[in-house]
């Protein structure tokens, strides 16, 4: 749903290993969480957890587990805003042709694992199946170095990319263009937002948080998210209403209000548009899932 432009992030496996592994089990690191790209694919799992899931122009909130790759230079931000009892993260990265650069392309058993690759571009998000089928074997990778290591990685992509229970996060496709000098400014414009959503923003405000005119915010804004300003915030918005219809005991019309939308019909209509449906059919989706 939203995008800015990301900021490189460079990885480094340890000494003698092409696949990174990172785990956690505690608060994540808030300085991790910030728009980035790099040139690594990244599987992310995590076993039960809270938070955003923001891949290119897809935004949404999560509140269970979670199954996510990432194509290579797909920009995202963190993931997890707290993980709740027993849960963990698992992140593995890697470069596309960590089997060398002919693998994919001259490897005919390969060729569902290259065709995984290319989707995952757009960012892939995985059922619950999935995620019963490979989210054990994710998080032992720590446990295993070396060619071993290779091996389980393969034997899980081949699954994912075999299996069919997964949606595209950005179906009509995502790109952007990296430009460092761009990245402070849309950085100051989204903080801002997040902090600020429950109340009206003004065009004027927003505009000199970034020293430009209203005409030229618009039109920069436009060609960078794709989306109007409007839009953008609306859908943050919106993101934090499934967040207080999944957590809280608040009306429906109280989540209105404290989401920033100031008309409960708008608002209902917004939800809609970026959800697929009225915020009640939501809530009693969420109360049979968790019944």
């Amino acid at each position: 749903m939203i995008t800015k432009k990301p900021t490189f992030k460079k990885l480094s496996p340890t000494f003698g290993n092409s696949i990174l592994v990172k785990q956690h089990n505690d608060k994540q690191d808030r300085s991790e969480m910030f728009w980035h790209f790099h040139p690594e694919i990244e599987l992310i799992y995590v076993n039960r957890g809270q938070g955003k899931t923001h891949i290119g122009n897809h935004l949404s909130y999560f509140n269970n587990s979670q199954l996510i790759l990432i194509g290579s230079n797909l920009p995202h931000n963190g993931f997890t805003d707290r993980l709740t009892a027993a849960g963990i993260e698992t992140t593995i990265q890697f470069k596309p042709e960590f089997l060398g650069e002919d693998f994919l392309n001259n490897v005919p058993e390969a060729i569902a694992i290259a065709s995984l690759f290319e989707k995952a571009k757009n960012g892939i998000k995985f059922g619950r199946e999935a995620k019963d089928a490979v989210g054990k074997k994710i998080e032992d990778l720590e446990n295993h170095t070396g060619f071993e290591r290779v091996l389980k990685l393969l034997e899980i992509l081949q699954y994912l990319a075999t299996t069919e229970d997964y949606t595209i996060l950005n179906a009509d496709g995502f790109v952007f263009e990296a430009e460092p000098q761009d990245t402070d400014k849309i950085k100051t414009i989204y903080k801002y937002v997040n902090v600020n959503f429950k109340e009206h923003i003004a065009l004027e405000d927003i505009a000199n948080k970034v020293s430009m005119t209203v005409p030229a915010f618009c039109r920069y804004f436009k060609k960078t998210t794709g989306k109007t300003f409007t839009q953008v915030v609306n859908e943050i918005r919106i993101v934090h209403a499934t967040k207080l219809l999944n957590e809280s005991q608040l009306s429906i019309a109280d989540i209105c209000f404290e989401c920033g939308f100031n008309n409960f019909s708008h608002f209902n209509k917004q939800f809609n548009e970026v959800i697929g449906k009225s915020a009640s059919n939501y809530r009693k989706e969420i109360k049979q899932i968790i019944g």
